[in-house]
């Protein structure tokens, strides 16, 4: 079993910046694999980007350029550095986590809310 546990959101004006956490604990090997994903309010959820062990990145061509995902497996954390931020990137973002990369993936946080307003 695996517990995620996000935090960061809140509100941020136009063209601004904020920094995701998801701190992981329980089964290790559960997260080789970690992702972001987001939902706005009326749209289905939508994979952003992915993080396996050894670094290697994936994104959705919607953030490439603007959002980096990365991870600090001393401290079983991911991040999703987020800039530029745009209104229609508002919506409750999750953190994933899976042993492979999965779709869907096994393991879900909370969620934490960004809000993109002037």
């Amino acid at each position: 079993q695996v517990q995620l546990v996000e935090s960061g959101g809140g509100l941020v004006q136009p063209g601004g910046s904020l920094r995701l956490s998801c701190v992981a604990s329980g089964s290790v090997r559960s997260t080789n694999v970690m992702g972001w994903y987001r939902q706005a309010r009326g749209k289905e959820r939508e994979w952003l980007a992915t993080i396996n062990r050894g670094g290697e990145t994936k994104y959705a061509d919607s953030v490439k350029g603007r959002f980096t995902i990365s991870r600090d497996n001393a401290k079983n954390t991911a991040y999703l550095q987020m800039s530029g931020l745009k209104p229609e990137d508002t919506a409750v973002y999750y953190c994933a986590a899976d042993s492979w990369d999965s779709d869907p993936p096994d393991y879900w946080g909370q969620g934490t809310q960004v809000t993109v307003s002037s």
